[in-house]
């Protein structure tokens, strides 16, 4: 049976990012995709231009709206941008119990930021909610208020730090980590486990938190262990960072190829 997984998040009409992002992943890991929608925004390769909040209400009527009719696997979340956001969608996922992971979208590739200041509290509040997080190292500094970790023995106390939050895990990204590693770090209950990877040197990375998060969700929706769904999203996203260079899209920061398995034409 196919799995249904909704995400809740902002839309991206440059199609990298946010809910078009979502859908795509969620669809090439084998999920059928549905959204919520929280913000419209006014964004492209470079730069995030304006942002438009959807009323929190509403917001959680969509949600009602589908679990009224939908069965719903896994739940993906990514941007919320306010407190009222936050506790609106928060209340709305009340007492439906599966996978749910939350990609704490706070700033964007670009450096626009995506979540209010004062939201900050509210969205680490609400992370004893979540199966699983998704936070990179500048966000996961946010949620901790301290200096962004700069090395392995810094990500492995920061994932503690966060585990102790609330989370059933966390999968650390070390995307920001310097050097041609690019390792990511799941933290549970059980302990710490390293996803190796290697940076790829290109720009085409726009998105690539919505994705994993969103791929993570799929493979979770899907009945998969926590450590295999986020091995199989971590390759998934290597892959489509790897083949982005098949795309052309834009100007600045890329997306990646989300479907690129689906191609059969030359990819790099």
């Amino acid at each position: 049976m196919i799995s249904n997984i909704l995400s809740i998040a902002g839309s991206d009409p440059s199609g990298g990012a946010g809910i078009q992002a979502d859908i795509k992943a969620i669809s090439a890991n084998g999920g059928y995709a549905m959204a919520a929608i929280t913000a419209l925004t006014a964004q492209n390769t470079q730069g995030v231009i304006a942002v438009q909040m959807v009323d929190p209400v509403f917001v959680a009527r969509q949600i009602a709206a589908l679990r009224a009719d939908i069965r719903i696997d896994a739940v993906k979340i990514g941007m919320l941008g306010t407190a009222a956001m936050v506790q609106a969608v928060v209340k709305a996922l009340a007492g439906l119990a599966v996978p749910t992971v939350l990609d704490p979208v706070m700033v964007a590739k670009s450096g626009d930021r995506l979540l209010q200041a004062d939201a900050v509290t509210a969205l680490r509040d609400a992370l004893a909610m979540a199966t699983l997080i998704t936070p990179n190292l500048p966000e996961a500094a946010d949620l901790l208020s301290q200096p962004e970790a700069a090395c392995r023995t810094g990500m492995e106390a920061q994932a503690n730090a966060l585990l102790a939050l609330g989370p059933r895990a966390v999968l650390l990204k070390g995307g920001h980590l310097p050097g041609g590693d690019c390792p990511d770090l799941l933290a549970t209950s059980q302990g710490l486990t390293w996803l190796p990877g290697l940076r790829h040197a290109t720009r085409k990375t726009h998105g690539t938190g919505c994705t994993l998060s969103s791929a993570v969700a799929t493979q979770l929706g899907s009945h998969r262990p926590l450590a295999e769904a986020a091995a199989r999203a971590k390759a998934y996203v290597a892959r489509a960072i790897a083949t982005a260079d098949a795309l052309s899209v834009g100007h600045g920061h890329g997306p990646t190829h989300h479907f690129h398995a689906f191609f059969t034409g030359p990819t790099p």
